[in-house]
Parts: structure tokens; C-alpha cells; sequence
């Protein structure tokens, strides 16, 4: 998957986060051991990919028995620290800005809110998460100086347009859209649209399906 200090794509990046979340889950649950198949059932991502990424940490699973959940927690958040820091610039500083950047969810992930940017003159400088609010104009000049490789949205859905043309001018093709607007982007772009609604139906079409 990977070795030496090379890093570690976007997308396995994403399939390492989505096992810590069920490990993390499972352990809380009083699991001891995991199989690649109760992985799979809780991600819907295919159980030879799960072993095809987890054979890199060494031989955490055994046939038959599974993963030992410990060793394979402390691996993938060592993986993702050591080589999966990805970092991430936020447009939006208000109330929904705020707590994406100061969860601590992201850096357990190998996620590093690396900037916030606004329009809004009287949110620049002020302290956000770990990082000062900077003015939106600088955003081109932050995605290439910081190294960003995702921009997530975070502002009213009748800006969400505008802030999303001006990420894909800096350069970006991968967008989390926390708006409510739907938007227009080059085929090129993924965007991820997140809410809690738009999750818990998601959750629900595959649970009842």
C-alpha cells in the first residue's frame, strides 16, 4: 500500500479513517477481535480491499479469528499521523466553521485544518481552532503555500457557490460541501455533500435495503 515515508493516497487515507471509526466503535463495544467481513458489513467497502490495506501494517488478522483490534487501532493512527496528514482549508468562519475546526476528530483522522478563510472583515485574525481566520481573497495564495488538498464549505448556501469556483480556481478537485446548495463544478471535482439529514437517510437506504 505504502513504504518508507512515501505518503498515503486521498483515498486510502479515507478507507484507513473509515476502519479507525469502526474500531473505535467496535472496542467501545467491548470487541477484542474484527474480522475484514464485520469491517466490511460496517463501511460497505469490499472485504479484500480491507485486507489488501490492513496486510500493510504486517500480520495484525489471522483466518478465522480476525483482527486484534489494539494492535490495528495503534497502527492505522500511527499510518495516518506519520504519513496521512492531509491538510484541509475551510471556507467560513461562523458558527458551523467553528466547531469543524475545532474538533479533534480530524487530527485523529490525519486531518490537519490547515487555514480558515471569510469574507467577513470583522472574523479575520480572530482565533479559529488552532489557526487565524484569513481574508477569502488570499485563498489561492493559501492553497498552494500550505499544500491544501481539500476544501470543505462552510458557509450560507447562497454563497456556497462562489466559495466552491474560487477553491477549483486555487486548484482543488476535492470539495466537502456543508451548504445546502447544490453545486456546479468541473467533472474533474468531487464533491462530497455532507448534512445530518442527507447522512441518516444515506444510513437508512442502506441499512432497510
Amino acid at each position: 500500500m505504502t513504504g518508507g515515508n512515501e505518503r498515503l493516497t486521498v483515498g486510502v487515507a479515507a478507507r484507513l479513517s473509515r476502519y479507525l471509526q469502526v474500531l473505535t466503535q467496535a472496542k467501545k463495544m467491548g470487541k477484542d477481535r474484527i474480522s475484514s467481513q464485520e469491517i466490511s458489513d460496517y463501511t460497505n467497502i469490499n472485504a479484500t480491499q480491507i485486507r489488501r490495506d490492513l496486510s500493510a501494517f504486517g500480520k495484525f488478522g489471522k483466518r478465522g479469528v480476525g483482527y486484534n483490534i489494539d494492535s490495528l487501532l495503534g497502527e492505522i493512527r500511527k499510518i495516518l499521523r506519520t504519513q496521512g496528514q492531509h491538510n484541509i482549508v475551510l471556507v467560513g468562519a461562523g458558527r458551523l466553521g467553528e466547531a469543524i475546526a475545532s474538533s479533534p476528530i480530524f487530527a485523529e483522522h490525519g486531518i490537519n485544518v490547515a487555514a480558515v478563510v471569510d469574507t467577513d472583515p470583522e472574523k479575520v485574525g480572530r482565533r479559529v481552532g488552532n489557526v487565524d481566520v484569513s481574508a477569502h481573497r488570499e485563498l489561492r495564495e493559501i492553497i498552494r503555500d500550505k499544500n491544501i488538498i481539500v476544501g470543505v464549505l462552510a458557509v450560507p448556501a447562497e454563497n456556497a457557490q462562489q466559495a466552491a469556483d474560487d477553491l477549483v480556481a486555487g486548484g482543488l478537485r476535492i470539495i466537502f460541501n456543508y451548504s445546502e446548495a447544490l453545486l456546479d463544478v468541473p467533472q474533474d471535482v468531487q464533491v462530497h455533500t455532507s448534512n445530518p439529514a442527507v447522512d441518516l437517510l444515506y444510513a437508512l437506504y442502506f441499512h432497510l435495503t
